[in-house]
């Protein structure tokens, strides 16, 4: 079980550790603000605030 804060928040997903962040927020948390675009990060869709840096969600696992 894995547990993200979002927006203050607190969530708990059932996932594995290397599952993409883009996706368990999408598909698990219901949370479609965050798209999907090209899947390589290289669009900025998927831009996501992690510690108050920018980061490319489809490229990262919701573990760091």
């Amino acid at each position: 079980m894995i547990s993200l804060n979002v927006n203050g928040k607190e969530y708990k997903a059932d996932v594995a550790e290397d599952a993409s962040l883009l996706w368990v927020l999408r598909d698990h948390l219901k949370l479609t603000g965050t798209k999907f675009g090209c899947g390589i990060g290289e669009c900025g869709s998927c831009t996501v605030h992690v510690d108050g840096k920018a980061e490319r969600s489809c490229g990262m696992t919701v573990v760091k």
